[in-house]
């Protein structure tokens, strides 16, 4: 008797996975679901990626009468607010070699920065390094992240480039090197990026 439902048992178990196996056939199907997906292959490492430490001094400028910052929008309370929260400013700012303003031009910050902090002074940063000097000649590094404009060395990531820094990641650290009553700012930003 035991042997008889084993048996039967197994015949029913074959004949089930049989009829499964028919449901799970490879389907083939004209409509190409990833018709938008171009190429796709193993990501050969036989370039080698390099780091690179760049120094640029940044020129935000906001007096006069040709400011490299300008306020965009803010929020109905953004003037009384000891850190200007709600604050948002378009940058197309000079990118030189040295601190003064006239020393080479090497590119342009490009983007703006928000105050983001309500308690305390913050800055939300979203800015591209347009570089335009030399083999560098249009090629981009991203940066964002917070600034802790108050800090005597602020950290931001590297999101990514364009040009010779396609893929770029890394970091910047910011200092202040003169901020002005009419509240023009010279920043040294030392760049770290890695891309290949």
């Amino acid at each position: 008797m035991a042997t008889c439902i084993c048996t039967t048992f197994s015949s029913l178990l074959l004949l089930l996975l049989l009829s499964s196996a028919a449901n799970f056939a490879p389907v083939t199907s004209t409509d190409h679901a990833d018709a938008y997906l171009m190429s796709s292959q193993s990501v050969s490492r036989t370039t080698v990626e390099k780091q690179s430490h760049f120094r640029f001094y940044w020129h935000d400028i906001v007096s006069g009468p040709n400011p490299t910052a300008v306020r965009v929008a803010q929020a109905p309370g953004t003037n009384t607010s000891s850190t200007f929260f709600g604050a948002i400013v378009m940058i197309d700012d000079p990118l030189t070699t040295g601190p003064d303003v006239n020393s080479k031009l090497v590119g342009r910050a490009q983007g703006f920065y928000a105050s983001a902090g309500l308690k305390n002074v913050g800055l939300l940063m979203a800015m591209n390094f347009v570089l335009t000097d030399g083999k560098y000649n249009g090629s981009t590094i991203a940066i964002f992240g917070h600034n802790d404009v108050l800090s005597a060395v602020r950290e931001m990531p590297i999101v990514g480039g364009s040009g010779l820094f396609r893929f770029a990641r890394g970091y910047v650290q910011a200092r202040t090197n003169s901020f002005a009553k009419n509240g023009d700012a010279v920043v040294e930003y030392n760049v770290f990026v890695s891309h290949y």
